[in-house]
C-alpha cells in the first residue's frame, strides 16, 4: 500500500472525524504544528478544506477544519456510474419501456416545476425564470435575445451527462419539455453535448399570436 502524503492524511482525518481543531489533527502526526498549518493552508487555498471560526463566551475564538464538497470528491464514489448501472438493471429486468418511462417522468417533473414558476409570465420573463430553475439544478445557462425577437438559449453544463450520453432519448424529452413550456413558439435544437458539441443550444421563437375567431 502506498504511503499517504501529509495532505492526503489530513484529508483522510477530516473525512473520518468530520470537523476538527488543529489540536485534534496534531494527534495523528509527529511533525510540527507549523508544518501542519502550512499543509492546511494549502488545502484551504485549493478549496479542499474550509476553516471556521468558533467564538466562545470565555476565552479566545478557535478554528475548526472540515472538508468542502471538492474535498469529499477526492474520495472514490459511484455517483457518476451508479445511475447508469441502475437504469441498465431496470432495462434488463423490465425492458426498455420501463427506462423510457423513468426518464420521461424525470423530465415531466422538471416541466411541471418550470410551468408553475412561469405561470402568467411574459415570454421574456419565462426565459429568465426557466434559466433560473435550470441553474439551480446544476445547469450552466446563458441566453440572449436576438434581433428577430427569438432567444438563443445555451447550456454549458449537463448535470446528468452520464445518463444522457447513455440514454440519449432524454435529450429529446427535454426538447419536448421546452416546447411545452413555450406553446406557440418554434423550438429548434441546434447543438447537443451528447453529439460532441461544446454545449446544448436551442432557438426559441416568440410565440405566434392566436388569430381571433
Amino acid at each position: 500500500m502506498a504511503r499517504k502524503t501529509t495532505k492526503e492524511k489530513i484529508l483522510h482525518i477530516l473525512k473520518k472525524d468530520d470537523e476538527v481543531t488543529i489540536k485534534e489533527i496534531l494527534e495523528y502526526f509527529t511533525i510540527s504544528e507549523v508544518a501542519i498549518r502550512r499543509h492546511l493552508n494549502d488545502l484551504i487555498r485549493q478549496k479542499f478544506v474550509r476553516e471556521r471560526v468558533v467564538k466562545q463566551e470565555i476565552g479566545r475564538p478557535f478554528h475548526t477544519y472540515a472538508l468542502t464538497t471538492k474535498g469529499h470528491e477526492t474520495f472514490p464514489n459511484q455517483y457518476q456510474e451508479l445511475p447508469v448501472e441502475i437504469l441498465r438493471d431496470v432495462e434488463e429486468l423490465q425492458g426498455p419501456e420501463a427506462v423510457n418511462n423513468l426518464l420521461k417522468r424525470r423530465v415531466d417533473r422538471d416541466e411541471e416545476e418550470i410551468k408553475a414558476k412561469t405561470d402568467g409570465a411574459s415570454f421574456d420573463e419565462k426565459i429568465a425564470l426557466m434559466a433560473d430553475v435550470q441553474e439551480r439544478k446544476g445547469y450552466m445557462i446563458e441566453y440572449e435575445k436576438l434581433a428577430n425577437g427569438q432567444y438563443l438559449f445555451k447550456n454549458f453544463n449537463c448535470p446528468i451527462y452520464n445518463v444522457s450520453s447513455n440514454y440519449r432519448q432524454i435529450c429529446h424529452y427535454e426538447k419536448d419539455m421546452v416546447r411545452n413550456v413555450f406553446p406557440g413558439s418554434h423550438v429548434v435544437a441546434d447543438a447537443c453535448m451528447t453529439s460532441g458539441d461544446k454545449y446544448c443550444c436551442w432557438y426559441i421563437s416568440q410565440p405566434e399570436e392566436k388569430e381571433e375567431a
